[in-house]
């Protein structure tokens, strides 16, 4: 796993990057649900718990909140995001470059 492991960092954040994206701008419950549940399984591979969870509850709830509800858990799910991804850049900075 240790030579796999800066690509899984990199694939870890832009792939973030890119659910955070569709989360902010879909209408779509199912769009939501499926986004959700995916970032979700990503998150915990990486140890992110509280975006784990955070996760979790849009996948569970996004058919049954007001779509006020479902915007601010979406927000809380790009904080949380913003605050460990220095976190995790700061990781792939210490893995050795690819050779």
């Amino acid at each position: 796993m240790e030579e796999g492991y800066p690509d899984l960092l990199d694939i870890f954040l832009a792939d973030s990057e890119e659910r955070l994206k569709v989360l902010r701008a879909t209408d779509s419950a199912a769009r939501l649900v499926e986004t959700a549940h995916s970032f979700k399984g990503s998150s915990s591979n990486m140890g992110a718990l509280k975006l784990t969870e955070l996760c979790h509850q849009l996948e569970q709830r996004a058919n049954d909140l007001p779509w006020a509800a479902i915007q601010q858990l979406v927000r809380e799910i790009d904080g949380e995001f913003a605050g460990i991804r220095p976190l995790y850049e700061a990781e792939r900075q210490r893995c050795p470059a690819k050779i």
